[in-house]
């Protein structure tokens, strides 16, 4: 499973110093991305071959909050590799305590047009190895 550290800055906070839930969003997205660059798939690469992935449903469960300071780790693993989708599980944590759940569903996109597009085989067979049995 991948993970990525975060830590959390007075921007990513409201008045409360608790972090507003938008946040956790491009915190995921961020996940995700690094995600396809560890897997050798950076954004500028995948739109040289012609694709874009755009997020087509999320769902989030917000456990407990995190706030001000704290060092998180948001995970990112491969649910379902589908020839135009993928579908991620995603967690964020704090000291191994989950804060957040999440499942996102990601379309994929020709990047000229921005309709759905099948994912080059090459790219999928490689994602598709990478798919999660859990």
């Amino acid at each position: 499973m991948f993970s990525l550290p975060v830590r959390i800055y007075w921007e990513d906070t409201d008045a409360g110093g608790v972090v507003y839930h938008a946040r956790y969003v491009a915190f995921l997205e961020r996940a995700r991305s690094e995600w396809m660059r560890a897997n050798g798939h950076g954004q500028a690469s995948l739109q040289a071959e012609g694709l874009v992935f755009a997020v087509r449903a999320m769902t989030l469960d917000f456990l407990k909050p995190a706030r001000l300071d704290d060092a998180l780790d948001v995970t990112c693993e491969l649910a379902e590799c589908r020839r135009a989708s993928l579908s991620f599980r995603q967690t964020i944590a704090r000291d191994g305590e989950c804060l957040l759940t999440s499942t996102v569903r990601i379309a994929a996109l020709d990047a000229a047009t921005f309709r759905p597009a099948p994912i080059p085989s090459g790219l999928h067979a490689q994602l598709a190895a990478l798919e999660s049995t859990n």
